[in-house]
């Protein structure tokens, strides 16, 4: 253990020397903490001189104190005029690399634009909405009942097979990527009150090569309506109100007898698309009919008091019908220049 040092007029100013080198030394704030801490802290020279008080005969008392406490406000002094000193010097270096150029050419960046697949379902949940339906949608990792079971599928139905649907391990939780957004039809007669007429867009998920035609991942829209008296006059008027108001007032659907498991009768409907470069013609758009009697059942809805049609339609299909767009695969890519051409800039 070193020493006491006695309080004398040289010691007193040798830390003080010191203390005001390591001062002039710090370089930024940080190194003046430092600095603070070796010469103004607990074990520093000041601080061993001024606990020596305690030491000093009462007729020196006042003298040693004097001088020790005119010692500490110097040191004081002089760490708080280079603390401001050097804040100050940081603040103008952090404005300095902050300025902007407020006259310099500013950076032009590419503006984005909204996905026409995105602003189409919109627009035809708008025309929906208008007609005074409703807007449902439900999960898109879905269980096997919601998917098949409630849709009338039977066990051995090709499109529960793993060719067909994405299952997703454990298999045995029967939890599956929706293959339609047909479950969100029966979560609405689940949940919802009598009368029912609700949209139902969404993506969809099926094993599908990813080619101009095809996509495993794509959008869906279906309609269900379920009340009393409903038939397929109705599903047939509001096939064709969708395509005038989608396609112009000369578009036109037509029904194709077909069979679906949720759905009796059935049928595929066609567009007469009136507006193809090559002329006007029919092409398949869709499928629909009156919704199957197990169906309802199956949500608790007695199917000799209510009746109802539902039908759907591939957002990328009539995207390519509307805006002539020849590959699927370019709807799925992101690439900016693809939406630009829609001019749905934001």
């Amino acid at each position: 253990m070193s020493e006491p040092v006695e309080i004398t007029p040289e010691a007193v100013e040798s830390a003080v020397a010191e203390a005001l080198a390591a001062v002039a030394a710090a370089d930024d704030v940080a190194e003046l903490k430092a600095a603070r801490a070796a010469h103004q802290g607990e074990g520093s020279p000041l601080a061993a001189l001024n606990a020596q008080m305690r030491n000093v005969p009462k007729e020196r008392k006042a003298e040693s104190g004097k001088l020790v406490g005119a010692a500490r406000g110097r040191v004081n002094q002089a760490f708080a005029a280079r603390e401001e000193e050097l804040a100050a010097a940081e603040l103008a270096a952090r404005l300095e690399s902050e300025r902007i150029d407020i006259t310099a050419v500013g950076t032009r960046t590419r503006t984005g634009a909204r996905h026409p697949i995105s602003v189409l379902q919109e627009q035809v949940g708008d025309i929906f909405v208008g007609m005074g339906w409703e807007i449902a949608e439900g999960p898109e990792l879905e269980h096997e009942w919601f998917n098949f079971d409630a849709l009338n599928f039977d066990e051995d139905h090709p499109a529960r097979q793993e060719q067909d649907t994405f299952y997703v391990d454990p298999v045995a939780r029967h939890l599956i990527m929706r293959t339609h957004t047909s479950p969100v039809q029966v979560r609405s007669k689940l949940t919802r009150d009598l009368p029912i007429y609700v949209l139902c867009p969404g993506r969809t998920y099926r094993t599908d090569e990813f080619d101009a035609t095809h996509l495993p991942v794509f959008n869906q829209i279906e309609g269900l309506v379920v009340d009393k008296g409903i038939t397929m006059a109705h599903l047939k008027g509001t096939l064709d109100y969708l395509a005038k108001r989608m396609f112009g007032e000369d578009a036109k659907t037509r029904l194709r007898t077909n069979h679906f498991p949720f759905t009796e009768p059935s049928a595929e409907f066609d567009l007469w698309h009136p507006t193809f470069k090559d002329g006007p013609r029919w092409i398949e758009w869709g499928g629909c009919g009156m919704v199957n009697p197990n169906v309802l059942r199956a949500a608790g809805i007695d199917p000799d008091v209510y009746s109802g049609f539902a039908f759907g339609v591939g957002i990328e299909r009539s995207l390519m019908f509307r805006s002539d767009v020849k590959d699927m695969r370019d709807m799925a890519e992101g690439d900016v220049r693809f939406s630009e051409q829609f001019g749905m800039v934001v």
